[in-house]
């Protein structure tokens, strides 16, 4: 099993769950998140004076999926959260050693 952790801008997300529907997936955790890459922030103005936003708005998607999944999903995230700017994101990609589902006890991919 693996684990899929991708942090995307938050207008790409309705276009990435879009994509994930249509090739499917076990079930995703979104949380909205606030951090910076290399690019540290971006300068604005506002009223004449010049101020860096350090801390940029995004949204985190995290999966559990099978093995054999993970490389399709990871594409589809990549492929439609791209808009060819700075501070489109990362997708990580790490293994599970078990899952457990709460409710029955089940334990492995019967989990997912």
């Amino acid at each position: 099993m693996k684990k899929i952790e991708a942090v995307i801008r938050e207008e790409q997300l309705p276009v990435v769950r879009a994509a994930l529907e249509e090739i499917g997936y076990p079930g995703i955790t979104i949380a909205a998140v606030r951090g910076h890459g290399r690019q540290r922030g971006v300068k604005q103005q506002w009223r004449g004076r010049e101020f860096t936003v350090d801390l940029l708005p995004k949204v985190k998607l995290e999966l559990i999926v099978a093995d054999e999944a993970a490389a399709a999903i990871a594409k589809a995230i990549a492929d439609n959260a791209r808009t060819g700017a700075v501070g489109d994101g990362k997708i990580w990609i790490s293994t599970i050693d078990a899952v457990i589902r709460v409710r029955t006890g089940e334990v492995g991919e019967v989990a997912l």
